[in-house]
């Protein structure tokens, strides 16, 4: 049963990019500290995640939260079916907690988006950037200063110009690497827009396009007054939300992708 599990997961992971490399960004939602400390505890549990399954991550861009936790966080992560299995990941996380930066200590709600895209870095011809088409910005990386603090302009601000996406990178000390690291993750973007494109034109000639919003809420963790962790796409859930928060959401990956919707 194991071994017919295994090789139906690797029939269901036949996609494209499935087998490759995987950008994933995290952003935190509304909501200020609290959401900025719930999008650092998803960081920590995808990179816990990735180190179980033996996969290597790579932060290219890290904004940090005012008091905690992030503004946003991109992670390479590289390894055999990366992407086929963080794409199950896509869209908005919903956090219910007695919130720790209460004095009142009340229940709040908080929200972080969670953006996953194949990595085709090595694939050039997948995705044709004219060097024209893109406005490149050095600056200097922001950080909390003291030794490490960039005394050179080393972070890089691409701007595409015919769709006006926006990709920074500050992680690394090196401007040439940056700028290597925002070009992986401008090229990962502009290959979803093209085939959320040829997508939405196929599912037109069946009739059936119904769009996708990128808020949808996808997984609500809910840590008070009862303990669960629910996927709304395929109702899977569990009550051990430790163990989920620690990386262990193989299961819940797995359900989207063999769910079936009637």
């Amino acid at each position: 049963e194991a071994e017919i599990s295994r090789r139906e997961l690797t029939v269901i992971l036949s996609g494209p990019y499935d087998r490759g490399n995987a950008i994933l960004t995290l952003n935190s939602g509304a909501g200020g500290t609290e959401a900025q400390d719930w999008a650092g505890m998803l960081e920590r549990m995808y990179l816990r995640w990735a180190e179980r399954r033996g996969f290597q991550t790579e932060i290219l861009d890290f904004s940090e939260g005012e008091e905690a936790g992030i503004k946003s966080v991109t992670i390479a992560v590289n390894g055999r079916y990366a992407y086929g299995y963080l794409r199950a990941e896509k869209g908005t996380h919903r956090l219910v907690r007695l919130s720790p930066f209460d004095s009142a200590h009340r229940r709040h709600t908080s929200f972080a988006q969670a953006e996953v895209l194949p990595d085709v870095s090595g694939e050039d011809h997948a995705v044709e950037i004219k060097p024209d088409d893109v406005r490149i910005d050095i600056f200097r990386s922001s950080g909390a200063g003291g030794q490490n603090v960039q005394k050179n302009a080393t972070a890089v601000r691409l701007l595409h110009l015919p769709t006006g996406i926006i990709v920074t990178c500050q992680n690394e000390r090196s401007q040439i690497q940056n700028r290597e690291n925002a070009m992986r993750v401008l090229r990962a973007r502009l290959l979803e827009i093209q085939r959320e494109e040829q997508e939405k034109q196929l599912a037109a000639l069946r009739g059936d396009y119904i769009k996708a919003e990128w808020g949808s809420q996808i997984r609500s963790y809910v840590l008070h007054p009862y303990q669960m962790v629910k996927d709304h796409r395929t109702d899977y859930e569990t009550g051990n939300t430790a163990a989920v928060l620690d990386g262990d959401i193989d299961a819940f990956m797995e359900a989207f992708l063999r769910y079936k919707p009637e």
